[in-house]
Order: structure tokens, then C-alpha cells, then sequence
């Protein structure tokens, strides 16, 4: 193994980086195929980091990390019988390391990034806004490299991520106050990964009890941003890989142990899906029947037979399904019924409207990220069509004026949205008629 030492940074000689070679040390180009794995925190799961290599195919593996040292080399080089060409881990000593130019260069030659555990926010301080998350973000969108992580590793995968900033929190703290300093749920773009747009992940999820902390991070999304969020999760030796059709495999040693990871979204079924309080020094209520957040529980098998679709969030090989809330800041869950969000997004209200009108429908629906709603009218009529966000704001108007009997379609572009469930409203001289319509990312 060579080791390189990073520049010097002062006079005490302070070195930026250290880099650990396992392997050829000359650039092997492959043709990675993609995807995405994350893990809970505690030991690999080698079935798992043995589909994050092989998806590598046979190239270079390059370890960030802000602690530690090369324990990963060896593993991945040579334990787990799958072939690549070298393990490199860099270890950034501080910030000042996301300028250096060799790990730009090592980032571009990657087939495969892993993200080691530590503290998150070093990752999101030290790399943020800076050339090292735009090569990333450039070799998972161009170069089509697999990515992945464990504990703040896993972190860090989704558009948003709980930063760590002030510290840990528990789940306790979080509801009992949603906005406590501890409570850090960042937007700013970082890392761009299919399948985890308005994703917000965590770890170590039965061993400290994060539920109640996760479903915190949920209600701060949705209230502070307007963005329907979801979440994954895992237990600490389980581990979710997720390939370029968006499946999910979930990897872990049930049935010897509870290994599980978790699939969490508001509950679109509902007409009004917001936490019932989530303010400053208020405990977080977010009840709303029991039923605010559906969750799909999937177990982990030595051989990844329980899937979980990332596609449509609704389809599962082996899940289980929940109910969670929090009443008065206090976590509950209870046995569930597999969300259905396609029905549910086209249901119209039509007590509002001569049945003369019709608004027929948005197709497609989901969407992404245009849909075409459909209406007819029974004589010539000056209409409106608007487009509103769930909060009632506006966000387009689709038609305003004379039009005349027959059907209609009118096509929404909406490709600078967010994901979420939009309301479409047809209104004219004595008739209104209101649907959903909901866009997936």
C-alpha cells in the first residue's frame, strides 16, 4: 500500500489530506453502471458492498472520509472476491483539502465513490459549494458512477439532509420542540442522485431510537419549504441498494435479526396532509387520524429478495406497512395498509359543479414533469384554469377567456416544480370543479 501525504499548509507543516493506495496505481477506464448504496451504520453488509463493487466493473473505488484511515482498502480490494482495479481513501484533514488537485483528479477517474462514516457536517462544511461536491455531482451524472455511504456517509445522499451542524439530536428533543437549534434539516443543493429528490435519510435507526427524530425532519421540510417530503432509513447492520430502474433491495440477516429499512412518505390519501402543529418551542403534532406518515417496512435478507420501488413509492416485494404520527410530541406507529397514491391523486370535487361540467381528469397523473388536464363544456363559456400548490398559493394560470363547447386539453409544464400534490381548478360563470394532480421526481 502507498501512502501520499497531502501539501503543506502552514509552517508546523500541516498536511491538507492523506491518500491510501491499495492496488494498480495507473487509471483503469471502465463502464460503471450506476446506482446508488446506503448502509445503517454499523458493519458492511458484504452482499451489499459486494453489489456496490461489481457495479464499479472492475474499476477504481474512491473513499472519502474526514476521519479514520485506511481500513476500507484492504475490504474492498481484496476480501470480498469482487475484482477492481485499486482502493484509494482520501482523508481530508480540513477544509483547505477540497482545493488540492490530485483529488480532483481522483474524483474524475473513479468508477466508484464511497462516503465513510464520521460526522456529516465535516462532509457538508468541508465540500459544499466547493469543486469537490461539482465533480461528484458531475462523475454520478456523466461518468455514471455507483455512489454510496454509511452512518454520515448515507447522510449526506438525499436533496435534503439533516446537517449535524450544532450536534446530534434525539428523537425526544426534536419533538418536543421542531425548530430547537439542534434540529439542522438543510435545502442547499449539495448532492444530485436520481431517486432521492425531497429524500431526507438516517441511520442507526433502532439502535437510537430515530423514528421520532426522522418524522421531525419530515414536518420541517414540508412546513419550511412546501416540498412533500419522503425518507429512507435503515437499521444499523442493514443496507438499501438502489439500481438504475429505481428498485430497491434491501440487504441485511433476517430473519436471525430485526434488520429492516424504512420507506416513509406523507400520506397523499389525506385532503390535507400537514402536520397540525409544527411551530417554534411547540411540541410537534402531526396525528391527523393516526394516519400522517405511511411507512413500508422492508426486511433485509442476505440475498436482497425484499424490494421497494422507488419509482412509484408504493410498490413492494415483502414490505410491511405502518402508520406513524406524534401526538403532542410523543411518537406512535400502528399496522397499516399499503399507500395508494394513484386513485387518490385524481379525485375531483364535484359537489361544486352542474354535472353539465366536466373536469375530466390530469394525464398523466403522477407526472413528471407535464401533465394535460382535460375538461369539457357543455356550451361556450369564459373559464379559468389555475394550478395551486397544496398550501392554496398560486403557481400558474393554465387558461383565462372565452373557449368554446366541446372537450379541452391544456398542457402544464411543470419542470421547475417540486415533487408534491398540486390542486387544478376550473372555474367559470356558476361552476367550479377542483382535482389533484401529483408530481413525482
Amino acid at each position: 500500500m502507498i501512502v501520499i501525504a497531502g501539501s503543506a499548509l502552514n509552517l508546523l507543516y500541516a498536511q491538507n489530506y492523506t491518500s491510501y493506495m491499495t492496488g494498480n496505481f495507473f487509471d483503469r477506464q471502465t463502464t460503471p453502471i450506476g446506482g446508488i448504496c446506503m448502509m445503517g451504520g454499523a458493519t458492511e453488509h458484504d452482499e451489499a458492498m459486494r453489489w456496490f463493487l461489481t457495479r464499479a466493473d472492475s474499476g477504481d473505488i474512491l473513499v472519502l472520509r474526514a476521519s479514520g484511515s485506511d481500513g476500507y482498502n484492504s475490504y474492498m480490494y481484496s476480501e470480498l472476491g469482487v475484482s477492481v482495479n485499486s482502493v484509494e481513501t482520501i482523508v481530508f484533514n480540513n477544509a483547505s483539502a477540497a482545493n488540492e488537485p490530485y483529488i480532483h483528479s481522483k474524483i474524475r477517474t473513479a468508477e466508484a465513490i464511497w462516503f465513510a462514516g464520521g460526522d456529516q457536517w465535516d462532509y457538508v462544511s468541508y465540500w459544499r459549494n466547493t469543486a469537490i461536491d461539482s465533480l461528484i455531482n458531475d462523475a454520478i451524472t456523466g461518468q455514471n458512477i455507483v455512489i454510496g455511504g454509511t452512518s454520515a456517509g448515507m447522510a449526506i445522499l438525499g436533496e435534503y439532509y439533516f446537517t449535524s451542524q450544532n450536534g446530534t439530536v434525539t428523537s425526544p428533543t426534536a419533538l418536543s420542540n421542531p425548530y430547537d437549534p439542534l434540529v439542522t434539516v438543510d435545502s442547499t443543493r449539495f448532492l444530485d442522485i436520481e431517486y432521492m429528490q425531497d429524500v431526507v435519510t438516517d441511520t442507526h435507526y433502532d439502535a437510537r431510537e430515530r423514528e421520532g427524530r426522522h418524522v421531525v425532519f419530515l414536518a420541517r421540510i414540508l412546513t419550511d419549504y412546501g416540498v412533500t417530503p419522503r425518507g429512507i432509513a435503515c437499521n444499523e447492520y442493514t443496507a438499501v441498494c438502489v439500481d438504475e430502474s429505481g428498485l430497491a433491495r434491501v440487504y441485511g440477516d433476517y430473519p436471525s435479526y430485526e434488520e429492516a429499512a424504512f420507506f416513509i412518505q406523507t400520506n397523499c390519501e389525506l385532503e390535507t396532509f400537514y402536520p397540525e402543529t409544527c411551530t417554534p418551542s411547540q411540541p410537534l403534532n402531526w396525528n391527523l387520524g393516526g394516519e400522517a406518515i405511511r411507512v413500508c417496512k422492508v426486511y433485509g435478507t442476505n440475498t436482497g429478495t425484499y424490494t421497494f420501488d422507488l419509482t412509484d413509492w408504493e410498490t413492494s416485494a415483502g414490505g410491511v406497512w405502518e402508520n406513524w404520527y406524534a401526538v403532542n410530541g410523543a411518537f406512535n406507529e400502528s399496522p397499516g395498509v399499503q399507500i395508494d397514491c394513484q386513485s387518490s391523486a385524481i379525485e375531483e370535487d364535484a359537489s361544486l359543479l352542474p354535472q353539465s361540467i366536466n373536469l375530466v381528469g390530469a394525464f398523466p397523473n403522477p407526472f413528471n414533469p407535464s401533465t394535460t388536464i382535460r375538461f369539457e363544456l357543455p356550451l361556450a363559456s369564459h373559464i379559468q384554469l389555475t394550478a395551486y400548490d397544496i398550501m392554496g398559493r398560486e403557481i400558474a394560470q393554465l387558461a383565462n377567456g372565452q373557449m368554446a363547447a366541446g372537450a379541452h386539453d391544456i398542457t402544464w409544464d411543470c419542470s421547475s416544480c417540486a415533487s408534491g400534490v398540486y390542486l387544478i381548478e376550473l372555474k367559470g360563470d356558476g361552476f367550479q370543479e377542483v382535482l389533484k394532480a401529483m408530481l413525482l421526481r
